[in-house]
């Protein structure tokens, strides 16, 4: 494949192999590995939806873009203002396009199946796809192994702050 069509932090950015371009902030250190979601691929003359193409980036360094200044100016009343701004960016470096970025992609789903195969024993059923509201209206009514599970869930995976306040919450009225 020639080039791919990638999406990070909901824009989108036509990149080749070796590639080194400047996106929005991303909350990645320096030097991780991470694999955006591919739109399409092409090359040779025709596109395609890709489906199952991976492609591997790394963040090579967080920046900042040029300064802009904004200057405000009302004529005959002595009003000025004037205020920058410098966008907060990281520096990313395309590492592989298709076929050599599978073995990267295969590592990941693992790492991340074995939590999962571990956890629905004691974590409730669903509880993945409930919305913060919904655990925070359902961890009254459940037991301590399920918090507890629960808990631990979101602590090592989404990291919602209310999910894990109301889920705290409700351990420690169960131990009262």
């Amino acid at each position: 494949m020639s080039y791919a069509i990638i999406s990070v932090g909901g824009k989108q950015y036509r990149v080749r192999e070796g590639e080194r371009l400047l996106v929005d902030r991303l909350p990645l250190e320096d030097g991780a590995t991470f694999t955006p979601s591919v739109l399409l691929t092409g090359g040779d003359g025709e596109a395609k939806l890709a489906p199952g193409v991976v492609v591997t980036a790394k963040v090579v360094r967080q920046a900042k873009g040029p300064k802009l200044t904004i200057g405000k100016y009302k004529k005959r009343t002595g009003y000025k203002r004037h205020t920058g701004f410098r966008a907060s960016l990281t520096q990313i470096e395309i590492e592989s396009i298709g076929g050599t970025g599978k073995r990267g992609a295969k590592r990941a789903p693992e790492t991340a199946s074995a939590p999962a195969a571990e956890a629905p024993s004691a974590l409730p059923a669903g509880y993945a796809d409930l919305t913060v509201a919904q655990v925070k209206d359902a961890a009254p009514g459940w037991d301590a192994d399920g918090l507890a599970a629960a808990l631990e869930y979101e602590q090592s995976h989404a990291k919602r702050k209310g999910a894990v306040a109301a889920l705290e919450s409700a351990i420690s009225e169960g131990e009262e």
